[in-house]
């Protein structure tokens, strides 16, 4: 089972990009974060149309999550974090497929530090570490894919020096990250590379995708019970180079036995 994790940065806007990447690329299961559509305008016959069963959680012009199966039926679990209000952003979506639970997140960003948006980060984490502990102590096999809005370490950021004051590089952040591997999650990038350069997000400007300079902030976090089905992951780094495109590029994984 191949399953992938793209921000689309607004999915109507990039609509032909996304369509393109699903047919060139055929994967089994697809999160999708950053939406950028509330929920009667999200495109679901066009992604009908590409194979694609979907469940997704949209919001007015930010935030949004969704999830494509193409090989499996898909049930929806749940949308939305325990404990949060009703009215939250549109940032969590859960389904099963295949016998596997899958967590699409996109966490907040956190900018600008100090202040309430990194506050509202850090209290979305805390929120997410407890759910998360429960789905270790569960035992069943969970795939967490999504914008973790996280650089882990030096190594995921082009020139980390430069990142030191941003929400996505602050300590708080990088240990909230190390926080969840403590708890038994396993980095799948990082299992398969653990010393090499990956980038899945390159900013707009000051030409960054043709020098390179970019951060790994979108992640695969597996549970204990699926880890040794991972096979091999990548980013598809080249659809980032389109015309249109999102600022992220796709992340993959492969699971044997799925």
């Amino acid at each position: 089972m191949k399953v992938a994790t793209y921000n689309v940065n607004g999915i109507n806007a990039r609509l032909p990009v996304l369509l393109r990447w699903l047919e060139q690329t055929a994967p089994d299961v697809v999160c999708l974060q950053e939406l950028k559509a509330p929920q009667e305008k999200f495109p679901e016959q066009a992604i009908l149309d590409a194979g694609y069963q979907v469940v997704w959680h949209g919001q007015k012009s930010w935030n949004g999550v969704a999830i494509l199966s193409r090989t499996a039926e898909i049930t929806e679990v749940k949308r939305g974090l325990p404990g949060e209000p009703e009215d939250s952003p549109s940032r969590y979506i859960e389904a099963k497929i295949n016998g596997v639970l899958i967590g699409c997140l996109y966490l907040p960003n956190g900018n600008p530090v100090p202040g309430p948006k990194f506050e509202y980060k850090l209290e979305w984490i805390e929120r997410f570490k407890v759910y998360t502990a429960e789905l270790i102590a569960s035992g069943i096999p969970v795939i967490l894919a999504g914008d973790y809005n996280i650089i882990p370490t030096e190594l995921d950021a082009y020139k980390a020096e430069r990142w030191v004051e941003d929400a996505l590089f602050r300590p708080e952040s990088r240990e909230a990250f190390k926080a969840l591997t403590s708890q038994g999650w396993t980095d799948a990038v990082r299992k398969i590379h653990p010393e090499e350069r990956i980038y899945t997000y390159w900013d707009y400007f000051r030409n960054a995708y043709g020098r390179d300079a970019g951060l790994r902030i979108d992640h695969f976090l597996l549970s204990p019970s699926i880890v040794n089905q991972l096979a091999a992951c990548g980013v598809d780094r080249d659809v980032r180079g389109w015309e249109k495109t999102s600022d992220h590029g796709p992340v993959w994984i492969q699971l044997e036995g799925y």
